[in-house]
C-alpha cells in the first residue's frame, strides 16, 4: 500500500501542513536512535525537496548531536483526526544554530520565540505515504503554553544558561555544538 515519490506534491504537502504534530528521527553512527514529537507552528515546507523545522529549547538536544556525525533524518506525520494516512519525508539535514550566517533568514519564516535553539534544514530525497488504517483517532485540543511560558520566564540569558547546563551533549555523551552559541 505504500507509495513513494521523489518530492512533495500538492497532496502530500497539504497533508503535512494540516497536521498538528509530527515526529523527527535521527541517529548517530552508534548509540541510541532518537525519535521526538514536535508541534506548534514549527515546520515549513519551502519547496518540493526542502523543509525546515525550528527546534525550541528543551530537555535534550539529540538531533544536533546526531547530525554532527550522520546527516540522515526522517520526518513523519500521521492522520489522527480524519484522513487515515502516514507520511514520511526522508533525507539529509543540517543544523542551523542561532549564531550561524543563515539563521536570520531561516528564522524569519517563524514568529519570534526566545527559546529558539536550532533550525533543521532537510533536503528531502524521498516522500512516502502508507495507509495509516491502524492509527487511532485523536482530537486536537490546542497548543500547550507550558514551554512558551517557561522560555519567556527564563529570558535569553536564562535560556543560554540552560543550554550550557543541559544541552551540550546527547544522552550518549556526544557533543551537540551548542557551546559555540552560548
Amino acid at each position: 500500500m505504500a507509495k513513494q515519490f521523489p518530492s512533495f506534491d500538492d497532496n502530500t504537502r497539504g497533508f503535512a501542513e494540516a497536521q498538528h504534530i509530527y515526529f523527527v528521527a535521527t541517529a548517530a553512527a552508534d548509540g541510541r536512535v532518537n525519535l521526538s514529537p514536535k508541534g506548534g507552528d514549527s515546520l515549513r515546507i519551502l519547496g518540493p525537496n526542502r523543509l525546515i523545522w525550528r527546534n525550541l529549547t528543551g530537555s535534550g538536544n539529540e538531533t544536533a548531536g546526531h547530525l554532527r556525525e550522520n546527516s540522515r533524518m526522517t520526518v513523519m506525520w500521521c492522520g489522527f483526526e480524519k484522513r487515515p494516512l502516514i507520511l514520511r519525508a526522508y533525507g539529509t539535514a543540517r543544523a542551523v544554530h542561532v549564531g550561524d550566517v543563515d539563521w536570520a533568514e531561516l528564522n524569519s519564516h517563524f514568529d519570534a520565540h526566545v527559546g529558539a535553539r536550532q533550525i533543521y534544514d532537510l533536503n528531502v530525497d524521498l516522500v512516502q505515504t502508507s495507509c495509516g488504517y491502524a492509527v487511532p483517532y485523536f482530537d486536537h485540543q490546542g497548543h500547550r503554553e507550558t514551554l512558551d511560558t517557561w522560555s519567556d520566564g527564563k529570558g535569553e540569558a536564562g535560556i543560554h544558561d540552560y543550554w550550557d547546563e543541559k544541552n551540550r551533549v546527547t544522552i550518549d555523551g556526544k557533543p551537540t555544538g551548542i557551546e559555540d552559541y552560548i
